[in-house]
């Protein structure tokens, strides 16, 4: 197995982990992933990044990880990071921006560090699964552990 920079990043942290490798889904969305590694849908979460206009005509970025059957609440995870107005990032910005491909887009190791914020049901669980950096790579680590590490935050951010 080749490690990706996620797990490089999760081991120079000294975070215990464990790697699960699967042959991807038709889909590649969290729900059947978790069904792929036969884990609870609740315990699995995917990684959306966002961004916020800003008064110069750019933008500012934002990650949010949240359970792979939850859908993101745009109002909470504006008030999460502090901003007025949030909108998913274009696709076709993804791989340019954080170094990932969609289904393969984990929390940890983008291009650039941007705020992160987790939900705050992952803290129900001993250890949660998200994208070990790479279609066909899962990490399962425990939440508050990785928020330490990467400096992020929770709050409640789903519908």
């Amino acid at each position: 197995m080749i490690k990706t920079n996620a797990m490089r990043i999760v081991e120079n942290a000294k975070l215990k982990y464990k790697v699960y490798e699967y042959e991807p889904p038709a889909s590649l969305d969290a729900v059947s992933i978790s069904q792929k590694l036969k884990k609870p849908v609740e315990q699995t979460f995917k990684t959306l990044v966002t961004q916020a206009p800003t008064q110069q005509h750019g933008f500012e970025y934002f990650v949010f990880v949240i359970p792979a059957n939850a859908e993101l609440s745009v109002k909470k995870a504006a008030v999460a990071a502090g901003v007025k107005n949030l909108e998913m990032l274009p696709l076709k910005k993804l791989l340019p921006l954080t170094g990932y491909v969609h289904g393969g887009c984990s929390p940890v190791g983008m291009k650039k560090n941007f705020p992160v914020f987790i939900d705050e049901t992952a803290i129900l669980f001993d250890t949660f699964f998200v994208s070990g950096g790479k279609i066909g790579v899962t990490l399962e680590l425990n939440a508050e552990a990785l928020a330490e590490a990467i400096g992020a935050g929770f709050a409640d951010l789903t519908l």
